[in-house]
């Protein structure tokens, strides 16, 4: 039985197998109008009744050849919206085929479209949209089985404003003028089943420029030739995942950089990879996003988790062959030193959470809990350590590599558990290299690293190199912390490092006790911290000074929350601030006048952080 505790539609009794979106876009009332049309199947004997998930959405009539439907919605959830009753005309015998089509319009109040005035987006002269489905957004956008464990194809056609541009998650199939050029109507159409988290919508005066043999990166067009400059190595990512694992299915791989306002580094859309501008650091030094999303192109949207208690089935996978991409791409070191930087980040979300925390299990129970609230690394870096100590256990990357490769071809386009994974795990070694792989793979404590809480039970080992300079500056820094003067420091310390070993230098001293006030000035004096453009490494900065209640930074602080809306930086600084003697006013204060800037996604988690407001 499929099984999925974040959808109330009956997905025991029917599956959906495509999707038809005809949808009119109005940036005056801020809604997307039109029909979806769905393709359904019965699974099950004598089904009755077809429900779908749905969140903020008006329905106005629900059709089947033509005929109208009765319906009705079940009351609202506190995390799951609202239930879509469609009462069929007859009962169902298991294996019918038939279409529903359905008449509605988004909301304002939909979470999965934030609407830009000009004045929010880069070139200040046209409104923007873009969807974010994931995780349980999509029944935002649109009427649907909301579940990862349903993959389906999907068609659409989008009108918009000329001269807007519209794009999606699919391939562009055609486009025509309408209304005396008022208007252009865009097709698109998505061959390979996807999720509905997958439908994706982009609309805004966007430009594109080759970057690849399969490749264009999409931006307004102030920023085009910065982009296409950032991203031109995209295709080294896409062919050695092709190495490591099969051909690359999707046909194209275009990049969208995003506005600022985007609530994550990138969002794995087939065929249209959503980026955050905070990419854009002017040296290449951030682009390996890109590389994960480019490995979800088949760990999450070829292999899918089933549900949200497997996510890690999706990210964990993802980061590991990240890694292997960057091993192959720069060197292993370095793709050791990223996994590195990322045990701290782990930390520091399971101490956030509560090293007991039932949620920071890898595979946690949902039942009833919105997905968004329990977003954190533990998927990603729990999971991707999880694989890294196979990897060892099984006796290195000669025998699980030939897996990795078997494991995409065995679930390619399907939905599975953990359990899946596992029992392919035990019979993938087992039939290739005998009995002495089921017995290496029997030693792992399976229950700890799949149900417990906390860090994992294991501490793997990488590569110092990168590390080692690093280390050894913040110890200097940590013994003087108390010296009147800091001769010993020059801006030589730094000059050489590459833009990671600056991320772990301020995470090592973000460890260490609070530094004085007189330590943190010599250090911006020295190494001009406070006006360096990457983000990553103005976010530990800013980390470092508010973890010190240092007062001149507030003022930076709040002008990086406010230029941009990426989760990963807004949410820790916004709950630092707040969490300081003197920052708390100015932080919510902060938000609650630049709430209308992020993404709804964002608002509510950040709302939640520091005024303890609950999802409505």
């Amino acid at each position: 039985m499929v099984y999925d505790p974040s959808t109330l539609s009956n997905i025991d009794e029917i599956q959906t197998t495509h999707i038809e979106l005809n949808l009119k876009v109005n940036f005056d009332s801020k809604t997307l109008d039109g029909t979806a049309t769905l393709s359904l199947i019965s699974i099950a004997d004598n089904v009755s009744k077809v429900v779908l998930d749905t969140r903020n959405l008006n329905v106005r009539s629900v059709s089947q050849a033509k005929t109208p439907l009765k319906f009705h919605f079940s009351d609202e959830t506190a995390c799951f919206g609202k239930g879509l009753h469609i009462e069929l005309d007859k009962p169902l015998i298991a294996s019918t085929e038939f279409k529903l089509e359905i008449a509605y319009n988004t909301t304002e109040q939909s979470t999965a479209v934030q609407w830009l005035e000009p004045s929010q987006t880069v070139g200040k002269k046209h409104p923007y949209l873009f969807t974010q489905c994931q995780a349980i957004h999509a029944r935002s956008l649109l009427p649907c089985q909301d579940t990862p464990s349903i993959k389906l194809t999907y068609s659409a056609n989008i009108q918009v404003h000329h001269p807007l541009k519209a794009l999606m998650s699919a391939i562009g199939v055609g486009e025509e003028d309408m209304d005396d050029n008022k208007f252009k109507l865009y097709k698109f159409i998505q061959k390979v089943k996807i999720p509905s988290y997958l439908i994706a919508l982009a609309v805004g005066n966007l430009k594109g420029k080759e970057i690849g043999p399969r490749s264009t990166v999409w931006t307004e067009p102030e920023v085009l030739e910065d982009a296409a400059w950032e991203f031109s190595d995209t295709e080294k990512f896409i062919t050695t995942g092709e190495e490591l694992l099969t051909p690359y299915k999707w046909g194209k791989y275009d990049l969208l950089v995003l506005p600022a306002s985007f609530p994550y580094g990138g969002m794995e859309n087939p065929c249209l990879t959503f980026v955050t501008p905070t990419l854009l650091a002017g040296d290449k030094s951030l682009v390996d996003v890109v590389a994960h999303e480019a490995a979800h192109s088949w760990m999450g949207n070829l292999v899918t988790t089933s549900n949200w208690e497997h996510f890690w089935l999706n990210e964990g996978w993802t980061v590991f062959i990240e890694r292997k991409i960057l091993g192959r791409v720069h060197d292993e070191q370095f793709s050791d030193f990223s996994a590195i930087i990322a045990w701290g980040l782990l930390k520091d979300d399971i101490d956030l959470f509560g090293k007991d925390n039932p949620l920071t299990a890898l595979q946690p129970v949902l039942k009833g809990i919105d997905p968004d609230d329990c977003f954190s690394c533990v998927p990603y870096e729990k999971g991707f350590n999880l694989l890294y100590y196979i990897q060892k256990v099984v006796g290195g990357p000669k025998f699980f590599e030939p897996y990795m490769k078997a494991y995409v071809e065995e679930f390619g386009g399907k939905a599975i558990t953990t359990d899946d994974w596992k029992n392919f795990l035990y019979l993938y070694m087992e039939k290739n290299y005998g009995t002495e792989k089921k017995a290496a793979l029997d030693q792992i404590d399976w229950n700890v690293w799949l149900h417990s809480p906390g860090m994992p039970p294991i501490i793997n080992e990488f590569d110092q190199t990168f590390a080692k300079a690093c280390n050894e500056l913040s110890k200097r820094w940590d013994l003087a912390r108390n010296n009147e003067n800091f001769e010993e420091f020059s801006p030589k310390d730094i000059e050489n490092f590459i833009t990671n070993q600056k991320v772990v230098f301020l995470d090592r001293m973000f460890e260490c006790s609070p530094l004085p006030h007189s330590a943190i000035i010599a250090m911006d004096k020295i190494y001009d911290l406070t006006s360096v453009r990457n983000s990553e490494v103005r976010f530990r900065w800013q980390k470092l000074c508010l973890s010190t209640e240092y007062e001149p930074i507030f003022p930076h602080v709040v002008k990086f929350v406010t230029e941009q809306g990426r989760m990963k930086y807004v949410r820790p600084l916004y709950r630092m601030l707040n969490g300081t003697k003197n920052g708390s006013d100015l932080a919510k204060k902060t938000f609650i006048e630049n709430r209308s800037f992020y993404h709804p996604i964002a608002a509510t988690m950040i709302a939640k952080d520091i005024l303890n407001e609950t999802a409505k």
